[in-house]
């Protein structure tokens, strides 16, 4: 079973929005290009994100071989959104937006607007893990998760992407980095209860653009309580925590591939893929591969461009 996550990369049909490709040219290269990496991926499901317009996921998905099922969430104020591509047939389709209780409102400019729920909301998909059995006489299942937290690219009054001053560029990425932490704790709290304490049981994927690093502090909330990472002393110590947490997968890539997105030259990892403790003993290899451009502060530059600006991260599992 091979799952995985990539930002296709402001995914609309041409001359929907002011990202999509400016022609039909241009929108089938980009087509073309996503198609022929999922095509080379073989992914049977693939959390997907920056689908700007639901027919073009479907689009997409009629250049795929074979049969694929497509679902989305509810757009952004960008009208950008979560979605899943899948061979499997989907099960239930779930859609999430709340932050924890207890979490207030979060500022998110200037002018005092402030957020009080996940930007982009997130989806949950269910979906056939295989077609055994369990004990009970009852089909294995898979939840899958995929979500787009807010991005690292700030963004200014105007639709400017460059600040006025230092002290502007400041105030904007505590705005980001404090919606990005929330949302966050949105997409945490829905895993915990989605969870139900049975991870050891529950076979959940969180998949999506976190827009940070693994070792960020966003990132790290995803993974619930601490002190069982790959590559940690406790990794081999099982306990009570085992019930609710996400392992991240990102310490298993190649240390030469670990990165999918190249930001001024510099390789990044945003792009992650997280597990419950059922699903962990089957991972068999994790990867991100593709080409990825080397990008600045302005994504209106990337409009036509074929493809995507982010690489896939894709994982395998023994079924």
């Amino acid at each position: 079973m091979r799952i995985g996550t990539w930002n296709l990369e402001n995914l609309f049909r041409p001359g929907t929005d002011a990202g999509a490709p400016t022609d039909r040219t241009a929108y089938d290269a980009k087509l073309a290009a996503l198609a022929a990496t999922i095509t080379a991926l073989q992914p049977h499901v693939l959390a997907v994100q920056e689908v700007g317009d639901p027919a073009a996921l479907d689009d997409l998905a009629a250049l795929l071989p074979g049969t694929w099922h497509t679902a989305t969430a509810p757009p952004d104020e960008r009208h950008i959104r979560c979605g899943v591509l899948s061979r499997l047939r989907i099960l239930e389709t779930e859609q999430f937006s709340a932050f924890p209780a207890g979490l207030g409102p979060v500022q998110v400019n200037d002018a005092g607007k402030v957020l009080a729920a996940i930007g982009r909301p997130g989806l949950r998909v269910r979906v056939p893990w295989s077609t055994r059995l369990d004990a009970a006489g009852r089909g294995r299942l898979l939840d899958v998760v995929s979500v787009h937290l807010k991005s690292k690219l700030l963004s200014f009054p105007g639709g400017r992407f460059a600040p006025r001053d230092e002290d502007e560029r400041a105030r904007y990425a505590v705005y980001a980095l404090h919606r990005r932490a929330a949302e966050a704790a949105g997409v945490r709290a829905f895993t915990t209860t989605l969870l139900a304490n049975q991870g050891d049981r529950h076979r959940v994927l969180v998949a999506g653009d976190l827009n940070d690093e693994a070792a960020a502090a966003t990132t790290q909330i995803l993974l619930g309580p601490p002190g069982s990472e790959i590559g940690t002393d406790g990794f081999d110590r099982p306990d009570r925590g085992d019930l609710q947490r996400l392992w991240s997968l990102a310490e298993l890539i190649p240390e030469k591939e670990r990165y999918s997105r190249v930001y001024r030259t510099r390789h990044e990892l945003i792009d992650h893929v997280m597990v419950s403790r059922a699903l962990l003993d089957d991972v068999r290899t994790v990867s991100a591969g593709g080409p990825a451009p080397s990008i600045d502060d302005d994504p209106r530059d990337r409009v036509d461009e074929p493809g995507s600006d982010h690489r896939p991260v894709v994982a395998s599992f023994a079924v």
